[in-house]
């Protein structure tokens, strides 16, 4: 069975937080970059090279990630769906903490810690909280 064949059976929920970490950071770098490489994650996530190429040898072995012969890191579909709802649990987070005071730096520190571990019962009240205090700004 192929390692993405793999991931998808397994819970893809069900993974570290450093991995859901790793593969936010694969997602944000290609949004901003365009692309992803070993030590562009090692610089965004404030760990060593040695650290990254564990992670990654992991995350392919699981069918999260693939590599090419370049080392340019792509998400698999599996991979993407966790650092989809990692990033988008982040951003919201994020603001949420931003539109009661707190700033941008620690905003997006604290939203890091919570965007793992906050229940889906508990991050849709939040969604619909953004929802709701957008349409009575409008």
């Amino acid at each position: 069975m192929s390692p993405q064949g793999r991931a998808e059976r397994k819970n893809t929920m069900n993974i570290h937080k450093s991995a859901e970490d790793y593969l936010e950071m694969i997602l944000m770098l290609r949004e901003q970059k365009g692309y992803a490489r070993s030590i562009d994650i090692a610089a965004g996530l404030g760990v060593t090279k040695p650290s990254v190429s564990f992670a990654m040898k992991k995350l392919r072995e699981n069918g999260y990630i693939l590599m090419d012969e370049g080392n340019y890191i792509t998400l698999t579909e599996a991979g993407m769906k966790i650092a989809q709802r990692i990033y988008e649990r982040h951003k919201a987070l994020t603001a949420v903490l931003q539109q009661i005071g707190v700033d941008e730096k620690t905003a997006r520190e604290d939203a890091c810690k919570i965007e793992h571990d906050i229940s889906d019962e508990t991050f849709n009240a939040v969604l619909r909280h953004i929802e709701q205090k957008s349409k009575s700004e409008k």
